[in-house]
This record gives C-alpha cells, sequence and structure tokens, in this order.
C-alpha cells in the first residue's frame, strides 16, 4: 500500500496489518470505526488475546509514520484521532481515489438521468481513469475490506456500463463492439453487457452477428440459469427480427436501461 502526500512524495506502507487499517479508514473516512471492527477486519472470529493491544500498537505506528512523513489534516490537526468507540481518520473525499471515483460516478449517472449525454460520458471516463488496478491489490482483505471490493468492483461495472450504453447512444456502435466483446467475456452472466453488445452489433448493420450473440445468450442463460432472456432482450430480439412494431417515442436513457437489464 502507498500513500502518496501532498506534495507527491510516495510512501509506503510496508506493515500489512497497519496497512489494512489504513485502508478500511480510508475506505469510512471521517467516519468512527469501532475498535472491534477493525480487529474483526485484522482476525476475523479469530483474534489473539492481545489484540486489543496489538491493534493500539498498530495505531500508535501509524501516527509515527504520519508525524515523521509530516503528514496532517487539512487544519494542521492530527490526522488520525481516537474517538470513542475506536478511530477516525480525517480527510476530504477528493484526497482519496475511492472518494474521487465514487463521486464522479455519482455526477455521470445524475448528468445522463437529466439528458446530459457528453457531461455523462466525461464523468463517467474521468472516473474510470482512476482506476489503477484491482482494489486493495497490495493489501491483505478481511471480511469487512472483502465487502468494500465487492462494491467498488460493482460501481465500477456500473460505469463501464454506463459509458458504453452512452456512447451507443450516442451513435458509436463501432467504437463499443470491442470493448463490449472483452467485458462479455470477464463477465459472462451480466444480461445489460450482453444486451449492449448485441444492441451495438445490430446498429452497426452485423444483424448476423447480432442474432448469434442472442442465441448464445439465451442457451447460456438456460444452462446456467434456467432462466429466458429478460424482455428487454427478447424486444430487441423481435426488432432484429423485423417484427418490433414499437420503434416510436422518446429512448430510454442509460440509467433507465440499466436498470431493465438484469445485471447478473
Amino acid at each position: 500500500m502507498e500513500i502518496v502526500s501532498d506534495d507527491d512524495r510516495t510512501i509506503p506502507v510496508k506493515a500489512s496489518k497497519m496497512a489494512q487499517i489504513l485502508a478500511l479508514l480510508l475506505v469510512r473516512r471521517n467516519e468512527v470505526v469501532s475498535s472491534g471492527t477493525l480487529m474483526e477486519e485484522l482476525w476475523c472470529q479469530n483474534p489473539p488475546r492481545s489484540a486489543s493491544t496489538t491493534l493500539q500498537t498498530y495505531v500508535y505506528h501509524a501516527r509515527r509514520m504520519f508525524a515523521g512523513e509530516g503528514i496532517s489534516a487539512r487544519d494542521g490537526e492530527e490526522l488520525l484521532i481516537t474517538r470513542s468507540p475506536g478511530y477516525l481518520l480525517r480527510i476530504d473525499d477528493h484526497e482519496v481515489d475511492v472518494g474521487v471515483f465514487e463521486e464522479l460516478v455519482m455526477c455521470g449517472s445524475a448528468c445522463l438521468d437529466r439528458g446530459d449525454l457528453t457531461t455523462g460520458l466525461l464523468k463517467l471516463e474521468e472516473a474510470l481513469a482512476t482506476w489503477r488496478g484491482p482494489v486493495f491489490a497490495t493489501v491483505p482483505t478481511g471480511p469487512i475490506l472483502d465487502d468494500c471490493v465487492v462494491h467498488l468492483e460493482e460501481l465500477r461495472l456500473r460505469a463501464l456500463g454506463l459509458r458504453v450504453e452512452t456512447l451507443r447512444q450516442l451513435g458509436r456502435h463501432q467504437i463499443v463492439v470491442p470493448e463490449l466483446r472483452s467485458l462479455v467475456t470477464s463477465y459472462p452472466l451480466n444480461e445489460f453487457l450482453h444486451y449492449q453488445l448485441i444492441n451495438s452489433l445490430f446498429r452497426s448493420g452485423r444483424r448476423a452477428e447480432a442474432l448469434k450473440e442472442y442465441h448464445s445468450l439465451r442457451k447460456m442463460l438456460a444452462n446456467e440459469l434456467g432462466v429466458a432472456p429478460t424482455s428487454e432482450v427478447e424486444r430487441l430480439f423481435q426488432e432484429m427480427l423485423g417484427n418490433d412494431r414499437i420503434t416510436a417515442g422518446v429512448a430510454a436513457s442509460p440509467v433507465d436501461l440499466l436498470r431493465s437489464v438484469r445485471p447478473a
């Protein structure tokens, strides 16, 4: 784990348990994280008898590291403080990559809800640009951080889906096909991504390929889950066959489509 200071110095955190504590406090910045929660993260359900004292020691060393590197809160006060029943890390959202990522995704989604596709796309691409690899790749994770990883991975997948759907609605079908093929391979049970791939192929004039992808999806859902494609996918299939008579009206927003297609 690395911490980047205000002057762009990179400070490695070599002690794995201390990195684990700081990662959880960063994810829950400006929130009191109880000692019990931190001990559960470090030792799951089997804390040693010395767990409380050991936790205090890790926190002490974290404070010494911050002090030695001249890192403090914006107001110059201590960054890591004790507050019953645990500890709190005082840091602004924009100073943490996770905070920046979450804010940009929310902002992008809100823009798309308002119909501002261009700004929404820009915000989503900014959000995805902050993603530097697997979450906590160099930090050991316990049950609490594991839940954080799942949340962030799901949020990233949502951002990817919205970005691709926005590009498609802007008419850039050919551009998104290679990316969608990669995403479908990585997330084979995500029906929304399959829907986007089929739709992009169809809108690009590649109906035969789109139909092949539809039948592959239908077979996979039946074999793996025992279900049929959603109504949105089936409507697209009927349109590809020339049977869709409901073509008028306002197009659904990327956010609405994401909600209507099952993201398995």
